[in-house]
């Protein structure tokens, strides 16, 4: 039995719909500029063919239940609404783009927080922008729905009733066989991880107090708040 200096931490999981299941997570991997649009508002050109960005946030970002922090650090934290994409099995070497989708446990809906002042900041300095992406509580979340087939239909989030993102999922420049078969020539994809597909246009700032909901059409809702 293995003796441990400190007590291990719980594995971060998240909760499956429908069920009293949690999934394990084992990493966080995100795409940038996936969608045209937001990448021209973000000053930047959609990357070229074959080439999605990607970045990662560590496994306990994620936030499931409960009011979300406001972040230290920042005074401008900024919401970017995302398909999120669930691994169910691990992959043997560099994935096939026609088998990518045997690897899906299931998908839902999330937000990939950003401290956009910070981000900025490293990107004048072109120094690396971890911080402004790995804090804790920049994941949330809702529950996983199991299933391998790619959602379709819209992509969207509301701030105190007001929308500020939509999109079709149609529009992503990677989709989902894409960023798994490129994902897997760079990292060892396993059960557990997680894969953030990126964001429309419409990013802006939440504010202390701000309500949102965000939803992928006819796959899952997240409805939340950002602690007073």
């Amino acid at each position: 039995m293995t003796e441990f200096v400190i007590p291990p931490p719980a594995p971060a999981s998240v909760p499956v719909a429908g069920t009293s299941a949690r999934f394990p997570v084992h990493r966080i991997y995100c795409v940038g500029r996936n969608f045209a649009d937001h990448a021209r508002e973000m000053g930047a050109e959609p990357p070229p063919r074959g080439q999605p960005v990607f970045f990662m946030k560590p496994a306990d970002a994620i936030h499931v239940e409960g009011d979300v922090p406001y972040p230290s650090a920042t005074a401008d934290l900024h919401h970017e609404v995302e398909l999120v994409v669930a691994l169910g099995r691990d992959a043997d070497g560099v994935v096939d783009s026609r088998d990518a989708l045997d690897l899906v446990f299931g998908y839902t809906v999330g937000l990939d927080l950003t401290r956009r002042d910070l981000q900025a900041q490293a990107k004048d300095k072109r120094l690396p922008w971890d911080t402004a992406k790995g804090f804790d509580h920049s994941a949330p979340l809702a529950a996983l729905v199991p299933g391998r087939a790619v959602p379709t239909g819209e992509l969207w989030l509301r701030v105190n009733d007001s929308e500020r993102q939509r999109a079709p999922l149609a529009d992503m420049l990677f989709g989902v066989e894409d960023v798994l078969h490129e994902l897997s020539k760079l990292f060892a994809l396993r059960a557990g991880d997680l894969v953030f597909m990126g964001t429309p246009a419409g990013v802006a700032a939440l504010a202390r107090g701000d309500a949102f909901e965000a939803g992928v059409d006819g796959l899952a809702t997240l409805a939340g708040r950002i602690a007073p």
